[in-house]
């Protein structure tokens, strides 16, 4: 049975008692379940794993665009543009709800009013596809995408057929979800989100994914909007880990102090991976850094593999260490895994080349919103492009990206470019002056330090800036956890013309 959302909060206001005499048996029948919210980058592919499992999806939305859009069209799945509480009627048996809906919302009010049974998007995952599955859970503040893309692959590539959901779209796989074989330990691979579920399930996502493996990248602050303090972030991770069964397995890269530190509390035995050789799995030697990807050799038992990985970056290489774990673990042969790794091309929006105009200018479109993520993006810039002007576009997009305490740490991750263009702050009016990162001083002080750097007074401002200034041979990326308005594809589409 469907239990209705905990009463985690004050926010927490469902009639739960009522609501979870009504909620229906999953297994019984095909269900009607409405998406509040369906565009999200975990929602949206959930939608679509529910429609493929018999349900009929309906939901509803602001405007959508692609990926989101076309993943969802191609599913037959036509959501509402608008919120109406009339679009409850036909009363659907199940609403999954997500984060981004605030309690006032028209139509979670209405929903409420009718007792319709109310899961967020975390637990409609666990309660649908994770009660008979090996949860494999990629969580940490970096590489989460990346990493779970990396191994649905490597675990598709080498016959497993897992089910996953990714909250990016893989180069190398059809979509970014599946629901994958059914059959005694089977793997479901999914990217734990340490953001909040929902306005009454206000834990991180990944706590309701029941890892009996998990890959913790990184912990670094991040989601200040959600998590106050440090520590308020990092006890979230400390409950995951506690989650993991004695007999599960806890894969942390041991390059990073705080990962080494959460990792002692383990119920589990614990792999250490990452580029230092106080590791378990590491690289024998430094990696090989290729414009064309990455080269490294492990210890395997008793003998030594090489692996190419077609991804800049020595985060990338981390990455796969963590996965290479996971998989010989499982059993996947060394030579399969490698030869897998070979042919994976990584995620969009994840150092995605859009392309090159006829004047050698290329245009890069990266996710990196947090200091160490510019930091290491504008590393894989200069190995893929080695010699070239690199030419960073940035949007603090996040209600943390924005934030003051990342002064300095810009600062040094800056420092990687050629030049720098910030745009506006675009939750600025969230913040309070004391909060709020003064965009016009960090770009006074990188001048300072060389970096020729701009704040432009608006995304076309900006715009109309990059493709002026554009000179053959550089690489623009663009930066943003969000749509940057459109600026990618505006980019490249000034430039290729």
């Amino acid at each position: 049975m469907l239990h209705s959302p905990p009463r985690k909060t004050k926010d927490a206001t469902r009639p739960a008692a009522e609501t979870a005499e009504k909620d229906p048996d999953v297994t019984s029948r095909p269900l009607h379940i409405y998406f509040l919210a369906i565009g999200g980058t975990g929602m949206a592919p959930l939608a679509c794993l529910l429609q493929e499992r018999g349900h009929h999806v309906t939901g509803v939305d602001g405007p959508l665009y692609p990926p989101m859009s076309t993943l969802l069209a191609a599913a037959g799945i036509t959501p509402f543009t608008g919120y109406d509480p009339a679009h409850l009627e036909p009363r659907p048996d199940l609403i999954v709800l997500g984060n981004a809906i605030h309690r006032n919302n028209p139509e979670a009010v209405e929903a409420e009013r009718l007792g319709i049974p109310i899961l967020s998007m975390p637990q409609a995952l666990s309660r649908f596809f994770l009660e008979d599955r090996r949860p494999l859970v990629v969580a940490g503040t970096h590489g989460k995408t990346t990493t779970t893309a990396m191994a649905a692959w490597i675990y598709t590539a080498c016959g497993r057929d897992p089910g996953y959901l990714i909250g990016g779209a893989p180069h190398d796989l059809p979509a970014s979800f599946h629901d994958g074989a059914h059959v005694p330990d089977a793997r479901f691979v999914v990217e734990g989100d340490e953001y909040n579920a929902a306005y009454f399930d206000r834990g991180a996502k990944f706590l309701h994914y029941r890892p009996e493996t998990l890959i913790l990248t990184s912990a670094e602050y991040d989601h200040a909007d959600l998590y106050p303090t440090p520590e308020s972030l990092f006890d979230a991770f400390a409950r995951l880990i506690a989650l993991l069964p004695p007999a599960g397995l806890l894969i942390a890269c041991g390059d990073i102090p705080k990962v080494r530190e959460l990792a002692e509390a383990a119920p589990c035995p614990v792999v250490f991976y990452g580029l230092e050789a106080g590791n378990d799995l590491h690289p024998l030697e430094p990696f090989e850094a290729l414009p064309e990807g990455s080269r490294f050799r492990v210890q395997d038992g008793e003998r030594e593999v090489e692996v190419t990985l077609p991804l800049a970056g020595g985060h990338n290489v981390s990455n796969a260490l963590a996965v290479w774990a996971a998989a010989r673990h499982d059993g996947l042969s060394a030579a399969e895994v490698a030869d897998a790794f070979a042919r994976f091309h990584g995620v969009k929006r994840r150092l995605e080349e859009l392309g090159t105009s006829k004047h050698g200018i290329t245009v890069v479109d990266d996710f990196a919103h947090h200091p160490t993520a510019v930091d290491k993006t504008l590393g894989a810039l200069r190995q893929r492009y080695p010699g070239r002007r690199i030419v960073v576009l940035f949007e603090p997009r996040s209600l943390t990206a924005g934030r003051a305490f990342f002064f300095e740490p810009y600062r040094a991750a800056f420092a990687g470019a050629d030049r720098v263009l910030f745009s506006p702050t675009f939750h600025a009016g969230r913040l309070s002056a004391e909060e709020r990162l003064d965009f016009a001083e960090l770009a006074a002080a990188l001048r300072a330090d060389g970096i020729a750097t701009d704040l432009c007074l608006s995304t076309d401002d900006l715009l109309h800036r990059a493709v002026t200034e554009a000179r053959a041979g550089d690489v623009l990326v663009t930066m943003s956890s969000g749509s940057f308005d459109g600026m990618p594809h505006k980019l490249a589409r000034a430039l290729f013309a």
